[in-house]
């Protein structure tokens, strides 16, 4: 049966259409050969299956299909009329609005949307998403009527040519045949599209000074119109006589597309000023955080459609008329890139956080706290909490969901230098966690960090709960604007984001009356900075990933007096330093630049003679220490105990592969220097399986050095190594202010810094001994402690 009227705009009529036992248009023999010869069999997705009678088909041609209808009466008819056709797995769901996690993970060969394109409202996005889902070689196959053979009561359902080439855009292959006067349009090879600023014709003097109106909806997905100009654009326009920019957004939106908005619903949030064409240009970037009605089209004359976006999906959205990316990069600040310069001026008006995500994300998230927590890394609720409710995906809107939520080991990059080095990122989930943890917050805390982004201070906001604060400090412009930015836009309001070296501290008039009560250090640190112990409150914590001998730790330290005394230690990663305490270990290279010798505390010892003793025979110990066949390989202990203990210690890093050290190339290993000789470490197959770490050494030293190595790597096992990796025993760790006297300091090894002195004990050494950055040592027995 036909349907008496193809308008319908909502769920409910089609709920309504498909409940009452009306139909669609039948699959005509036409289209019947062509889906035969296009698709061929493989797993076919079939979005707007109505009453399931193209699901079946496609069944019986040899797919195996995912048949979606947002209709619970279509999938009910389906299931009940198509029960004896196999392969065919009905679905209710909206592809526009739901999370689309029923859908099948591994993506599609041929993707159908049949007499469905005109109905949906946000179309590019849809078309986007689904080329995302198809397999290498898959097609995405739109069925649609055409104006010139619909009548005129139906036209509204009937894309017109111009709408057909924008359906047809960003793919490498489109084909379009006719069945039965509907359009078969099988388009193949999703192409990535960048997003490029645009300008339009010479502007009047008129049209200066305007007002961009930023809207998100439920899911937050921003409002945009395909103007006909062949450019994406934000709703808005110029000022009229006395009106303010956020009246004028407010007119502009619902001229433009019928939505409604209260002015005081509308912040300015920042003015840009550029010139097009040489003419100066004044645009106001309003943010509006309620509206109601539904997206149409009023201006048809200017605009083919306005339809939501992805914020994440902005970076590869085709061209974009200036201002209005301009205006985009203003509230989500990196999402749109190579923009043309513009003069920016943030203005500090307070608005409400705008709420709005998707399902998906909402899944995700609870996913990522579900794998953080079985880690064991979040043992409290409020943390358990935090990670459940602060949206990352918010403070990472260039990138896709399912990255931004990634459980496991990743950190999403924000910022690189001109190197391609990461400078600025929001870390893995469960190190965040872990660290929050470390600090042991309670309700009302007042907590410091240092090295923003917004996302880690708004899990700690959480975590210390309404009556708490969180300030922030960073010395990238960037970055702050970007963290103050997101804040705004989906943080808790307890967050200060300050522009300034980090190492400094916060600013005297942000520092609460008795310190912080907990400060965390977000980037890799060669030295404590004192201001950080100095604002910090008796008995508070400090956790920072600390560098000591080149292997980074996060640490939490508590404050009693001048000292700080670790509590705990994780194996971590972090961007480097940029302010004032940065610090360029020195390389020394050796034949000829194959490989290098890093001295990461201090300064670099002589290498005279090296080159030419790495030409020499090779010396090898066995230590006798091994890791079993298939046993995850955990020494970072080692590498510490190493670093902290050995005189003379370095690390051998391969930029070649090379015979003369078995280091692959892009790996170092802990070395010891002596006078031209050098022993290091590697691991290399045993005998009786697994792996035995092994001591090769060069030059008229090698002997007594890889006595001094084997000798370290055995007091490791005896006194330090667990078999179970997660219990390997941690040293005990104070750090006192640079300048106390040996004489103040406890036993143990030291490590001196610029600003601070460390001193280690680990178990099984005994005395105070020198540390390796202080003098060497020229006994076995005084480097092990086992004298």
């Amino acid at each position: 049966m036909r349907s008496s009227t193809l308008t319908y705009t909502t769920r409910d009529q089609w709920v309504e259409h498909f409940g009452e036992g009306r139909g669609f248009r039948e699959v005509g023999e036409r289209e019947r050969e062509l889906f035969a010869e296009h698709t061929g069999g493989g797993r076919a997705l079939d979005v707007g299956c109505g009453a399931g009678e193209l699901s079946a088909y496609l069944a019986s041609i040899g797919c195996t299909v995912d048949a979606v209808d947002f209709a619970d009466t279509a999938i009910a008819r389906a299931r009940e009329e198509h029960a004896d056709v196999e392969g065919v797995r009905w679905l209710c769901l909206d592809i526009e609005r739901d999370d689309p996690a029923p859908l099948h993970a591994e993506g599609y060969d041929v993707v159908v949307l049949r007499l469905v394109y005109p109905f949906l409202r946000d179309r590019g996005r849809v078309l986007h998403t689904l080329g995302g889902r198809l397999r290498d070689g898959g097609a995405l196959v739109v069925i649609t009527p055409v104006v010139p053979n619909t009548s005129d009561e139906r036209r509204g359902i009937a894309p017109d040519e111009d709408e057909i080439a924008l359906l047809g855009a960003g793919w490498q292959s489109v084909e379009r045949l006719d069945a039965d006067g509907l359009a078969f349009l099988v388009l193949r090879g999703p192409r990535p599209v960048g997003t490029r600023a645009v300008e339009k014709r010479r502007p009047t003097a008129h049209a200066l000074t305007g007002a961009l109106a930023v809207v998100t909806d439920d899911a937050g997905r921003v409002l945009l119109g395909r103007s006909r100009r062949g450019m994406l654009e934000l709703p808005g326009g110029k000022t009229c006589g006395p009106e303010g920019f956020a009246e004028a957004a407010v007119r502009e939106l619902v001229e433009e597309t019928g939505l409604v908005a209260d002015p005081a619903d509308a912040y300015v949030v920042t003015m840009l000023v550029d010139d097009s064409h040489g003419v100066p240009r004044l645009t106001a970037v309003v943010r509006v955080t309620a509206w109601s009605g539904t997206p149409g089209n009023p201006e048809q004359d200017k605009f083919v459609r306005w339809e939501f976006a992805d914020v994440h999906a902005l970076s590869r959205i085709g061209d974009v008329f200036t201002p209005a990316a301009q205006a985009l990069d203003a509230v989500w600040p990196g999402v749109v890139p190579g923009l043309p310069p513009v003069a920016s001026y943030p203005l500090a008006a307070g608005r409400p956080a705008v709420p709005g995500e998707p399902a998906e994300a909402v899944r995700l998230r609870g996913a990522m706290a579900d794998a953080v927590i079985a880690g064991g890394w979040a043992s409290s609720e409020p943390v358990r909490e935090a990670l459940r409710t602060v949206p990352r995906h918010r403070f990472a809107p260039e990138t896709d969901l399912a990255t931004a939520y990634d459980g496991d080991d990743r950190a999403v990059v924000t910022r690189r230098d001109e190197t391609g080095t990461a400078i600025s990122s929001v870390s893995a989930a469960w190190l965040q966690a872990d660290m929050i943890e470390s600090l042991r917050l309670r309700p009302g805390a007042l907590v410091y960090e240092a090295g923003s982004g917004g996302y880690n201070a708004e899990l700690i906001a959480h975590v210390a709960g309404p009556e708490g604060r969180v300030v922030t400090v960073d010395i990238d412009p960037w970055v702050v604007h970007r963290t103050r930015a997101f804040t705004a836009e989906a943080g808790s309001g307890r967050v200060t984001a300050v522009e300034a070296d980090a190492a400094l501290g916060a600013p005297a008039r942000l520092v609460p009356r008795g310190g912080f009560d907990g400060s965390m250090i977000t980037y890799s640190c060669w030295d404590i900075a004192p201001a950080w112990r100095e604002q910090l409150a008796e008995g508070g914590r400090l956790v920072l990933p600390l560098e000591m001998g080149g292997y980074t730790r996060a640490v939490a330290f508590e404050r009693r007096g001048e000292v700080l005394h670790a509590r705990g230690f994780t194996y971590c990663g972090f961007v480097r330093d940029q302010g004032r305490q940065a610090r360029s270990a020195p390389v020394v290279p050796l034949l000829d630049g194959a490989l290098t010798l890093r001295f990461d505390e201090g300064a670099a010892a002589g290498t005279e003679g090296v080159t030419e003793a790495l030409r020499g025979p090779r010396h090898e110990v066995a230590t006798g220490v091994t890791m079993g066949a298939g046993a995850g390989v955990y020494f970072g202990s080692l590498q510490l105990y190493a670093a902290t203990t050995l005189p003379g210690f370095c690390r051998l890093r391969a930029h070649e592969d090379t015979d003369v050290v078995a280091v692959a190339k892009g790996r170092d290993a802990p070395a010891v220097l002596g006078d031209a000789s050098l022993a290091h470490l590697v691991h290399l197959p045993a005998r009786n399986g697994g792996r035995e770490w092994v001591v090769h050494a060069f030059g008229a030293e090698g002997p007594r050095l890889a006595e001094l190595v084997t000798a370290t790597v055995r007091a490791w096992d005896r006194h330090i190594r667990a078999a179970d990796d997660d219990r390997h025993a941690d040293p005990v760790l104070t750090v006192h202010p640079a300048g106390t006297p040996d004489r103040l300091l406890p036993a143990g090894d030291v490590l001196d810094k610029v600003s601070s002195r460390l001193v280690f004990r680990w178990p099984g050494r005994e005395g105070r001994l020198p540390g390796p950055a202080r003098r060497a040592a020229d006994t076995v027995a005084a480097a092990t402690g086992e004298s």
